[in-house]
C-alpha cells in the first residue's frame, strides 16, 4: 500500500471511522443551542409585544381629533345645560344629573307610599 492509501488510526480497514462521537459534548451543545433559541424566542416575543403596545398607544390612544373634541363638547353640552325643546308639548331639557336624582326620589316617594298603605 502507498502512503496515501494506508489507513489512519482513526479509519478502519474498510475506509471508515472506528472511534465513536463524544456523546457527552454533541449533548452539551445540542443544549446550548437549545437554550439560545429559547432565549432568542423568548426575547424576540417580549420586543413584539412591547412594539404593538408602543403603536396601539401612537395610533389609537394618543391622538385626540378635532372632531372627538367637538363631538365631546356638544354631548357634555347636551348632557350638563337646561334648554327648552317644544314649548307647546312641555318638552324641556335638564341636565343628566338632575334627572337622576329627580327619577330617584320620584321612585323613594312611590315605594315609601306603597309600603304604608
Amino acid at each position: 500500500m502507498t502512503e496515501a492509501a494506508k489507513p489512519t488510526e482513526h479509519e478502519g480497514v474498510n475506509g471508515y471511522e472506528r472511534q465513536d462521537v463524544n456523546l457527552k459534548s454533541l449533548l452539551l451543545i445540542g443544549l446550548g443551542i437549545a437554550v439560545s433559541i429559547a432565549a432568542i424566542l423568548m426575547f424576540l416575543n417580549e420586543y413584539f409585544v412591547v412594539e404593538k403596545e408602543r403603536q396601539v398607544y401612537q395610533q389609537v390612544l394618543k391622538p385626540e381629533s378635532t372632531k372627538l373634541r367637538q363631538l365631546r363638547a356638544y354631548e357634555d353640552e347636551i348632557l350638563n345645560n337646561y334648554a327648552v325643546l317644544d314649548q307647546d308639548r312641555g318638552i324641556y331639557q335638564i341636565p343628566i344629573e338632575r334627572a337622576m336624582e329627580l327619577l330617584a326620589d320620584e321612585d323613594y316617594r312611590q315605594r315609601q307610599s306603597g309600603r304604608k298603605q
